[in-house]
């Protein structure tokens, strides 16, 4: 069977050309395709098998995905066309979905409204709770950012979604090729290298590094370029990381960019067995965030990249549990909304650990949290019960 058989739009298209060309220059280019400053494995030598027995195994699966419906808040047109009291606020909307209204406009990253992240829609990980808010009721947004390639980052009929719309496009080399393949004017796309930054209105987009890597199939060598990204207003800043494992750059991004009223950074789908060079663990997220802080965290962080897709052996509710862990103990500002439940980061927040409720709990039960703990948390509950007092520990 020919690979043009099976082969559908969503694996996207391979750059040619200028763009080519222009990926060829890139100082990240080396050898015939993107890589990172230091060497990364995707998969540890010899994980294979071990890793799928990992995946297979009946009370892993069980932990993996929650047990209950996953509590989500939908946004109202009146709550969106309101104003931001600090010019700032924030929708998670599940996974490493993000929007950001920021000094008067919006920029959405990763948007993946699909039902799988996936080229077919009949295999592949399935969304664990629904959208907070469908596509045709998102306020208008200025920009769509996207860190990278992969199907749970760049959503095909997410992205021809938004194209009526007139938003631009700022992503990573070589990702235009996939927009324009799927329909999106080569006009509204811009495209960055590293270090490189556009302007969309009043703000400041600027590519950053990750340690990651890419692919949509069987396209050959890497040639489209990840990222993570600042987004500079004239009274904000704010970081997402896009997945990346933890690396020394974090730190000389805060330096260059920094300080920043928000961190978005990946704490989910890490496995410290298979992959630790390209996902970091919540311990390394709450790092990379005081590295971005210049040394202390500044600012609050906002957990992304977990809770939507079954996308890695560890518990569904554990990246939650670590991060918050970690938070409490470094006395970082913690945002941990449920999906669809806008917060901004300057207000003053509590939080209510609301994943345990839909998840299998630890052989040993659930730790409990202190009642006032070092770090200010925020979530779409009103506050921890009086039942939690102690801290928080991992599964």
């Amino acid at each position: 069977m020919s690979t043009g058989s099976w082969r559908t739009a969503a694996f996207g298209a391979v750059p040619t050309g200028e763009r080519l060309a222009r990926i060829r220059r890139s100082p990240q280019f080396v050898d015939g395709q993107f890589r990172n400053p230091v060497a990364t494995r995707q998969l540890r030598q010899g994980q294979t098998l071990p890793m799928v027995r990992t995946q297979l195994n009946k009370d892993g699966r069980l932990r993996r995905s929650p047990v209950g419906e996953v509590p989500v808040h939908r946004p109202t047109a009146t709550d969106l066309a309101r104003p931001p009291a600090s010019g700032l606020r924030i929708t998670w909307m599940g996974h490493s979905s993000v929007l950001a209204e920021i000094d008067g406009q919006r920029v959405l990253f990763d948007p993946v409204w699909g039902e799988r992240c996936s080229p077919f829609g009949w295999v592949g990980p399935r969304r664990l709770h629904p959208v907070p808010l469908p596509l045709a009721e998102l306020p208008p947004v200025d920009a769509v950012v996207i860190s990278h390639d992969h199907y749970d980052h760049l959503d095909m009929p997410t992205i021809q979604g938004l194209i009526d719309t007139g938003t631009a496009f700022v992503v990573p080399l070589g990702i235009g090729a996939d927009l324009e393949y799927w329909g999106v004017p080569p006009e509204r796309i811009t495209e960055l290298d590293w270090h490189e930054s556009t302007r969309v209105g009043e703000l400041t987009l600027t590519a950053t590094p990750a340690q990651h890597f890419c692919g949509r199939g069987l396209r050959g060598p890497q040639h489209t370029l990840w990222a993570s990204w600042v987004v500079a207003g004239p009274e904000h800043r704010v970081y997402h990381s896009g997945d990346t494992g933890y690396f020394d750059g974090f730190a000389e991004i805060g330096q260059a960019h920094g300080p920043f009223d928000l961190t978005m950074i990946q704490i989910g789908a890490y496995s410290e067995e298979f992959w630790p060079d390209i996902h970091m663990t919540p311990e390394e997220g709450l790092r990379a965030h005081i590295d971005l802080g210049g040394g202390r965290p500044a600012g609050a962080l906002l957990p992304i990249h977990w809770g939507t897709f079954n996308l890695a052996p560890h518990p569904w509710a554990e990246p939650a549990e670590r991060t918050a862990a970690a938070a409490m103990a470094a006395g970082a500002k913690l945002a941990a909304p449920v999906p669809g439940k806008p917060f901004e980061p300057a207000d003053e927040f509590t939080v209510e650990p609301w994943w345990r409720a839909v998840a299998v709990p630890p052989a040993h039960g659930w730790p409990c949290w202190p009642p006032k703990g070092p770090a200010a948390m925020a979530s779409g509950a009103s506050g921890a019960s009086e039942a939690n007092s102690a801290p928080v520990a991992g599964e």
